[in-house]
């Protein structure tokens, strides 16, 4: 079974690509899906993060805002956090694998936002990743809630620059030219990765 990883910077579209093969029938690992259910109300990660970082997890409940104040801006305490989620996303990873193989899936698609920088690409047979003119990007990530403009640029310093991504990529998935064109763009990828599935 083929693996394609879905990557793509902030606010450039990632995630309504990722529905589109969703939409069509093909698995998709969310992997910031996973994390959000790990740290839900009474999530399995909540002991092991109020253990790490005190005053955090309030009844059952995580405060992300004390929790981002925390590891915001702090290599070491995001490292920390990192050591905690990264097992058990491992663990719901493998079972999604499991899952995906004994359904007959022609490929999966692992949908990782930092996939080129924590090396994740590596895994891949392919990689996809999802793009957009820089005004384009700005203009949605600033309109979501809370945004700054220091948020905004301390994330794109997180992440790899998006000409890099791209010249990285077997597959680029062009979200500045509205969503037919997007869809018409994830068809094409979902036949030609079937073809390799079938001479595979």
């Amino acid at each position: 079974m083929r693996v394609v990883g879905l990557t793509g910077s902030i606010g450039m579209g990632k995630s309504e690509t990722a529905r589109m093969f969703m939409d069509a029938g093909i698995p998709v690992f969310d992997a910031d899906q996973i994390v959000r259910g790990l740290q839900e109300k009474n999530g399995p990660a909540l002991p092991l993060i109020e253990a790490a970082f005190p005053g955090s997890v309030d009844k059952g409940v995580l405060d992300r805002g004390k929790l981002g104040s925390l590891v915001f801006a702090n290599p070491a305490a995001k490292k920390k956090l990192e050591a905690i989620m990264h097992p058990m996303v491992g663990e719901a990873r493998a079972s999604f694998f499991e899952k995906a193989a004994a359904s007959g899936a022609p490929f999966v698609v692992l949908d990782v936002p930092l996939l080129f920088e924590t090396g994740g690409n590596a895994a891949c047979d392919r990689v996809i990743v999802v793009s957009a003119p820089a005004d384009v990007q700005r203009s949605r990530v600033l309109a979501r809630p809370g945004m700054t403009e220091e948020k905004f640029e301390h994330i794109l310093g997180l992440q790899m620059p998006d000409v890099e991504k791209k010249a990285r990529a077997d597959y680029i998935i062009d979200t500045g030219h509205g969503l037919d064109h997007a869809r018409g763009q994830v068809a094409e990828i979902i036949q030609e990765m079937k073809e390799v599935s079938e001479r595979a």
